[in-house]
């Protein structure tokens, strides 16, 4: 147990996209160290065998001796697993290639899908925020990162194909909130890559709000050099270079995302005296 005692549980969200290149994983990132701007502390899961959140958060994948596959298998707890981003501030749950293998070991596993759940309870009371960067695929992996979050965070480009994944997904919500996790509810959608220039992208940005309401969060994050530079770095676009309009889109979204959980919790106790 750390130093750090959260006196609430911490809210456990996940960034998921089924299509890839839709800068999930750099909205993991950009939102974890926007999140330590704000005061909060942050552990940042990469549930990606291909383990970009953990590169782009200054941490070699290939150098980790433990990492998520460890903990989701058994062999480690989070705290002995996880490190500390030298770059973004925010506590991170590595992945690599052997994140991969998982798949074939949580199939023979009883409550396969809610092994990482289980590992997250042993420090809910430890972070204000918990991300869980999950593949753009609906694997097993996937559904455990679904079965242990109470919210889905989904960064979406606003161009046609995107709203057709994007029903899918909403529809894969619906079924784990249905049939494995209660808690799991739509946290919102939040535009990336955005370019005011190309008319198609309002006339979707259009759609999607008049379709999802206060669903869709206010910040919109443009499209940005300075963000998808980075990485190379092993830095978020936050700290990179703070004063770009990319890095400024998610510290604003950070301070958004922290105004809706106090209005949710709010409403809650309300409807829930």
């Amino acid at each position: 147990m750390s130093a750090y005692q959260n006196t609430e549980l911490a809210k456990v969200f996940c960034i998921a996209n089924q299509k890839g290149g839709v800068g999930k994983t750099t909205t993991a990132i950009n939102l974890a160290a926007a999140l330590v701007m704000h005061k909060k502390k942050v552990l940042l899961i990469d549930l990606d065998p291909q383990g970009n959140a953990t590169m782009g958060s200054g941490i070699n994948k290939n150098e980790i001796e433990q990492n998520l596959y460890h903990v989701l298998i058994g062999d480690a707890d989070i705290n002995s697993a996880k490190v500390v981003s030298p770059t973004g501030g925010y506590d991170v749950l590595p992945a690599n290639r052997e994140l991969s293998g998982a798949e074939i070991d949580l199939v023979q596993m009883e409550q396969r899908e809610k092994q990482l759940k289980f590992a997250i309870a042993e420090v809910i009371n430890d972070y204000d925020f918990i991300l869980i960067d999950c593949p753009p695929t609906l694997s097993l992996l996937t559904l455990n990162g679904l079965a242990g979050a109470q919210g889905v965070i989904i960064p979406m480009q606003c161009e046609y194909f995107a709203l057709e994944g994007l029903s899918d997904l909403v529809n894969t919500v619906k079924r784990v909130h249905r049939n494995i996790n209660p808690d799991l509810q739509l946290i919102g959608l939040l535009r990336v890559m955005f370019d005011t220039r190309v008319t198609l992208q309002q006339q979707v940005s259009t759609q999607i709000e008049n379709h999802f309401g206060d669903r869709v969060f206010k910040t919109v994050v443009p499209r940005n050099v300075r963000l998808a530079e980075a990485p190379s770095h092993g830095m978020p676009g936050t700290v990179y270079d703070k004063s770009s309009r990319g890095a400024k889109a998610y510290i604003e979204f950070a301070k958004e995302l922290i105004k809706r959980v106090k209005q949710d919790a709010l409403e809650g106790a309300t409807n829930n005296p």
